[in-house]
């Protein structure tokens, strides 16, 4: 609507009618970022990194708005602090916003484009509160059929249906639960939003044992609502650490389970929002070029859809050792220093040519290598053996540096002023540096904080623990230092730096590697199901100020966190509720109340929505399919979409008055959901632009012809 409404052509005789529907009836927000949500939900994007309207970042975007008419979601909210005075809206540029305030902007920035394509001459814009459930071919037209039985003749679609679930009863567990719930009274939730509709005091009261099956974003937002958002407050005690205070109208008790048995990890302090232009990660070994010289190379072809070759990657083999690689150096970077970095890649190109040209060696090896050698260097310079003067004759190392950063990554700035001090009387070094201590918990060892992947991903570390109480003890220490190391920044502690760089700023040459069917069809699935996983959990969860609720309600004990990774539901028919086992931890807890705590990957076979399903019906769409060379073939569950982001037909050829962004489009491509990142030239709106420029040559070329409309006849171009 931004864009539609900034580059709009119209004129009395160039007429442009806007239809937009909503299920919900909050235009611009939507039904997932409701302004009407429970206020105990937050986003986990900080303020100034989301954006409404094109800016000067954007190639070829056309005609901006002034400076005042596009703020980000930060400038939105300290307008509205300014006006209101209410603290949700007093918010700093890397400050996480609640939900419903990014839901109140969007309504709010909806409605002035919509204000602005209306002044328009020969415009009109119509909003319906109500679901397109058909779209059917008329003619020329196509004919949108609602929910409340319109019917809405237009020249081109423009779906931007956003998130939504898989109807329980397609198949799988879902269909199993559901008709257990129906036949005993144990109640089964499909999906937990909206939250205040889902999760009634009916199903979830002081007399209910809940259940939450994930434990991401959406697990969060279930717990915070069936908590806080019943009366329970926290309250923060002398040490800085919360405690829940609860209000009796919570449930009995909250189980939260998932493959990891761990949440997602607290996103560390954006440091980078100071200049991001110089301080979010650019990729040293994991690069748009390094992967297309592994196509070259090591690259399987096969023939898609019109005679194109693609040569696909097996991620594993091929793209997790680069991955790792720019992790680690990431890591050592962060805890040592630029010149540290640099010598680091200098010592491993060699191996990274190598791997590059076809081979498999061991990229991580060399580096370990090469810091074992330092951090024995920087151990004896530590213990007053020797001098950094004499130490440093002969070798590469910046050793001074790498010792100064080390110091102040670990211990902080005095400690780093300390043991720069003691450099001139290094006989007093060994008691200095016993003497401090980390405040984020890292090691005190120079030799210690070394990358550990698997530590990453799985830090509780154990295959089976003793007991539940065992599980639980060593899931709130990891918590714990979870927290700190994120109050340390994404700038100053190695593992929260490592995942960030890699895993959210090198994003685009991750989807680089996967999107338009880059790997082969078991590697693509693979991908989605561990390591987009790994993703999550590392790069894309919540706030720390969130994630230290979320452990006062584990050390309370209304969060039940005991069943531990891998549990499994079961259907309890004798005592007609769900059990929850943990067979690594050996708990197991019945509960009254099952909720599917995870976003749904779009599949429009399985949407609940009937809009997919009838275009497929209709063969206005079709499933996208990786297929690879050795017959092996996965379908991700994303429609096929054209490079315009056009379907493709079940017969092959485009429908070109249809476009489809967002979800739909993530089966071909990777990460397609988020918010418009401003001042970044982002995906979201490139998208928007490929769609843009299609919909305006259509529109100058348009042959006037007579739709019949629901209450007149006009000569127009219609988008619905």
């Amino acid at each position: 609507m931004e864009r539609l409404s900034a580059v709009a052509e119209t004129s009395a005789d160039r007429r442009l009618e806007v239809h937009v529907f909503d299920l919900s009836g909050e235009f611009g927000a939507g039904r997932v970022h409701s302004w009407s949500q429970p206020t105990t939900s937050f986003l986990n994007r900080i303020t100034a990194q989301i954006g409404f309207a094109a800016d000067e970042s954007v190639v070829d975007a056309g005609p901006l708005r002034p400076r005042g008419e596009r703020p980000t979601l930060y400038e939105w909210c300290r307008q509205r602090f300014a006006e209101t005075g209410h603290p949700d809206f007093d918010l700093r540029p890397a400050d996480w916003p609640k939900r419903y305030v990014h839901g109140l902007a969007l309504s709010d920035r909806f409605a002035a484009f919509v204000a602005d394509l209306r002044s328009r001459p020969g415009t009109v814009v119509e909003l319906h509160a109500t679901e397109v459930v058909d779209v059917a071919e008329q003619g020329q037209a196509l004919r949108l059929r609602t929910a409340d039985g319109g019917e809405y003749d237009c020249d081109e679609v423009l779906l931007l249906t956003g998130h939504s679930h898989t109807d329980p009863m397609s198949g799988g567990p879902s269909a199993e639960f559901t008709d257990f719930a129906r036949r005993t009274g144990a109640h089964y939730i499909p999906y937990a939003y909206p939250l205040d509709q889902a999760l009634p005091e009916a199903v979830s009261g002081p007399d209910r044992v809940v259940a939450c099956a994930g434990m991401g974003l959406t697990a969060i937002d279930e717990i915070l609502h069936l908590t806080e958002g019943r009366g329970g407050r926290f309250e923060q005690g002398p040490d800085g650490t919360l405690a829940y205070r609860p209000s009796g109208a919570e449930p009995a008790g909250i189980v939260a389970f998932g493959p990891t048995g761990v949440f997602t990890y607290a996103r560390p302090y954006n440091d980078k929002e100071q200049d991001l232009a110089r301080l979010e990660h650019r990729g040293v070994f994991l690069t748009v070029e390094a992967l297309n010289r592994l196509r070259e190379t090591v690259g399987t072809p096969v023939t898609r859809a019109g005679g194109k070759v693609r040569r696909q990657l097996d991620f594993e083999p091929d793209v997790l050792p680069l991955v790792l690689l720019e992790m680690a150096h990431l890591h050592y970077a962060t805890l040592f220093g630029p010149g540290t970095a640099a010598v680091l890649a200098e010592r491993v190109a060699p191996g990274y040519r190598s791997f590059l040209g076809g081979g498999r060696n061991d990229l991580l090896a060399p580096l370990e290598a090469a810091v074992d050698e330092l951090t024995a260097l920087l151990e004896k310079i530590l213990s007053g053996s020797t001098t950094t003067a004499e130490t440093q004759a002969g070798v590469d190392w910046p050793l001074e540096e790498a010792l100064a950063r080390w110091a102040q990554v670990v211990f902080g700035p005095e400690g780093r002023r300390q043991v720069l001090a003691a450099l001139s009387a290094p006989d007093g070094l060994p008691s200095v540096s016993a003497g401090l201590r980390s405040p984020w918990r890292l090691e005190e060892s120079v030799r210690g904080n070394r990358f550990d992947w698997a530590r990453l991903t799985d830090p509780l570390g154990a295959s089976t623990f003793a007991t539940p109480e065992e599980y639980r003890r060593r899931f709130e220490e990891f918590m714990a230092v979870d927290h700190l190391w994120a109050a340390q920044g994404n700038l100053d502690n190695p593992a929260k730096a490592a995942a960030d760089g890699v895993w959210r700023d090198l994003r685009q040459v991750l989807g680089h590697a996967v999107d338009d069917a880059g790997l082969t069809a078991r590697s693509h699935r693979l991908f989605l199901e561990r390591y987009m996983r790994h993703h999550n959990k590392l790069a894309n969860g919540a706030a720390r100020e969130v994630m230290e609720k979320i452990l006062a309600l584990v050390r309370h004990g209304l969060l039940d966190v005991g069943t531990g990774p891998d549990a499994r539901v079961t259907p309890d028919e004798s005592r007609r509720r769900f059990l929850v086992s943990g067979p690594r931890t050996g708990a197991s807890r019945l509960v009254d109340t099952l909720v599917d705590a995870r976003v749904h990957a779009f599949d429009p076979r399985r949407d609940v929505l009937p809009l997919y399903r009838s275009l497929l019906d209709r063969g206005l769409v079709r499933i996208w399919c990786n297929n690879s060379a050795d017959g092996s073939s996965f379908e991700p569950g994303g429609i096929d979409l054209s490079p315009e982001f056009h379907p493709v037909r079940a017969d092959g050829t485009v429908e070109q008055r249809i476009t489809a962004l967002g979800p739909p489009s993530e089966g071909a491509m990777f990460f397609q959901l988020g918010a418009l990142r401003p001042d970044q030239d982002h995906h979201v709106m490139r998208d928007v632009l490929v769609w843009l420029k299609g919909f305006r040559s259509a529109f100058r070329a348009h042959h006037v012809r007579p739709h019949p409309r629901p209450a007149d006849s006009r000569p127009e171009g219609v988008l619905s």
